[in-house]
């Protein structure tokens, strides 16, 4: 019997998608077909989730603070460059009736000394007082009174090991003392912040503290301003009325914009985007290109049997239809590796730098739309090779 005549005698006698058994009739083919559309998954996966994972760590801590409000200077550029401003702009503040607290906030960047090896490395030190809110966590608050006596900071047990065993001898029940910027300090307690892509680590202090670690800080001044407003009050009106009410020096902000503040830093100013968005590109298309030379080549070493079933009857568009379904099968089949083997990648980077890479919906459909459009365009492409099917060339 001819291989299209035996074909469509399959294909009407067991009613299996004509699709399907050009796919599975080379198993090696369409082992290799579906390796490249996971392996083009993975390298979206990975390339995206780095990128939302590395902006999203740029917020760890603007995500922890227990404000509606937040004021910076307008010259602060990201976390690692926050200029200061007057405090008394965050006590004028205090007039709007809808305002019900505040909390100054000092933030800077201080060199502190690994207890173990003496190597110093940059920590992010944030002073406040301690008898004043700074993050929704609710345990904060006790541990913030052992800020009291100057010279005390929480460390956050979250921060890179390169500073040091700390949480570990602290848990063991040791004195742990330091040095941050030349001078000597006690871990009072512990905290879990969290890194983020500007800061390896995280202490907390008494402005006390903090302004005896950074003398040179101009008197008065501080980076951050947070204010807490009542319940049901509309923040982006209240930021926009106070902004117009109080002087250039200062910028308000709602604490969602300044989570988008931080996050767009890092996503204009920076390569960050733009190399990992490019690393998603060249995994799309090299996903086509695999794409298409499978579905081609299919196409090709088929093409009699096309013609035989263009000979008994189907239509073209039936059988250009057969190959977009071949397209929709590599692109189901090629997915569901890809996303599970990008879960046990995030959980992996996740273990090993503590970035907040993880499976989120909105990413996993992404990459599925990316590798749907991808199989389909290339199976347009191969759609191509179709019209050359002549059914007189069979007989």
């Amino acid at each position: 019997m001819n291989p299209g005549a035996w074909l469509a005698a399959r294909w009407r006698a067991r009613r299996i998608p004509l699709a399907w058994l050009l796919l599975t009739r080379q198993p090696v083919r369409l082992a290799v077909a579906l390796a490249g559309i996971s392996f083009a998954g993975i390298l979206m996966f990975m390339q995206l989730g780095f990128r939302d994972g590395l902006f999203d760590a740029s917020v760890t801590i603007h995500r922890l603070f227990d404000a509606d409000l937040v004021l910076i200077s307008p010259r602060s550029t990201s976390s690692v460059s926050m200029a200061g401003f007057p405090r008394r702009r965050l006590v004028q503040v205090m007039a709007a009736p809808e305002v019900e607290g505040i909390t100054p906030v000092h933030w800077n960047l201080l060199l502190w000394r690994n207890p173990q090896t003496r190597a110093t490395r940059s920590i992010l030190a944030l002073g406040f007082e301690p008898g004043d809110p700074l993050f929704i966590d609710p345990t904060l608050a006790p541990k913030a009174r052992l800020l009291s006596q100057k010279g005390r900071v929480l460390f956050d047990q979250q921060s890179r090991p390169e500073f040091g065993p700390v949480a570990d001898w602290f848990k063991q029940g040791r004195t742990v003392e330091s040095e941050i910027a030349g001078k000597r300090v006690r871990v009072a307690g512990l905290v879990g912040l969290g890194t983020s892509f500007g800061a390896d680590g995280n202490l907390l202090t008494s402005s006390e503290t903090f302004l005896e670690l950074l003398p040179n800080t101009p008197p008065g001044s501080i980076e951050v301003g947070l204010v807490r407003l009542r319940r049901g009050t509309d923040a982006q009106a209240v930021a926009q009325r106070l902004q117009a009410q109080l002087p250039s020096d200062v910028t308000v902000l709602t604490k969602e914009g300044f989570i988008a503040f931080e996050q767009n830093y890092w996503r204009t100013s920076t390569s960050i985007g733009f190399i990992f968005s490019l690393g998603a590109a060249m995994g799309f298309v090299v996903g086509c290109v695999i794409v298409y030379q499978v579905l081609y080549s299919d196409v090709s070493d088929h093409l009699p049997e096309y013609a035989t079933l263009m000979a008994m009857g189907y239509r073209l568009t039936s059988l250009l239809g057969v190959v977009a379904r071949e397209g929709l099968l590599l692109a189901a089949f090629g997915y569901l590796p890809a996303y599970a083997a990008g879960q046990g990648l995030y959980w992996l980077v996740r273990s090993a730098t503590q970035l907040p890479v993880a499976m989120n919906t909105t990413r996993a459909l992404t990459v599925l739309t990316m590798i749907l459009v991808m199989c389909m365009a290339s199976a347009g492409l191969a759609m191509r090779r179709l019209a050359d099917a002549d059914p007189a060339e069979i007989f």
